[in-house]
């Protein structure tokens, strides 16, 4: 097998739905989408507009986690995808930029705890929530979770990285992976900023091309990531 280890973005592609748009349409303010617009726009970059967007919660963080798990389901071919890796030894990270606090439960009651899992962190201490960024780039303030140095950490450790996406915050992650699995509005995405993928749909289709896969593309981004953005 030539992959050494798995990338794979939680809302809408671990997950079935995106949790955090769950959480903005239940506890947020009417005017959430005009971020992601001006993200579309390329007005301003994912963090801040999670910033914004997680200022305008209105729950507290154990109301906003019964309704994440009333409401929110991981993809059925999911948990299988990760009992595969575990047999051949290969490592998989999740990655996420969303409001974070709800992945480790949702893993957990699936018996998937163990999983390493790298993303922001939201704080709600009596006032408006405050959406942090551990896993940041260092210079960067494009998006909250670097996918990019997700990527570059994971090959420089286990060999070419698989990557598994869905969306905007995946553009990073999928540009500095070697294999790509897009769906969704990253397949577009890629194709603009000319990364090879292959279309999936559910991880049976993931484990199946990575089995058959003699060559990699390799990855497609620059020294610079091009959603780079200054403090």
């Amino acid at each position: 097998m030539l992959i050494g280890a798995l990338l794979v973005d939680f809302d809408g592609t671990a997950c079935l739905q995106d949790v955090s748009e769950l959480l903005l349409d239940r506890f947020g303010e009417p005017e959430w989408e005009a971020f992601d617009e001006a993200v579309d726009r390329g007005e301003m970059g994912l963090r801040e507009a999670a910033r914004h967007q997680a200022a305008m919660l209105r729950g507290s963080l154990d109301e906003m986690l019964e309704f994440v798990l009333d409401h929110a389901q991981l993809a059925p071919t999911f948990p299988p995808f990760v009992g595969w890796a575990e047999d051949y030894g290969l490592p998989l990270t999740l990655a996420s930029d969303g409001f974070a606090f709800y992945i480790r439960p949702i893993l957990e009651a699936a018996g998937l705890g163990h999983l390493d899992v790298v993303t922001n962190e939201l704080e709600a201490n009596g006032g408006p929530p405050v959406l942090r960024h551990p896993n940041g780039h260092p210079e960067c303030v494009g998006c909250g979770t670097c996918k990019m140095l997700v990527a570059y950490g994971l090959r420089e450790r286990y060999g070419p990285v698989a990557f598994v996406g869905e969306g905007q915050s995946d553009r990073y992650g999928a540009l500095y992976s070697d294999l790509v699995f897009a769906k969704d509005a990253l397949a577009p995405i890629c194709e603009r900023d000319g990364v090879r993928f292959l279309p999936w749909e559910t991880f049976v289709d993931v484990r199946d091309a990575i089995e058959a896969a003699d060559t990699l593309p390799g990855p497609t981004g620059g020294d610079r990531c091009p959603g780079w953005r200054s403090p």
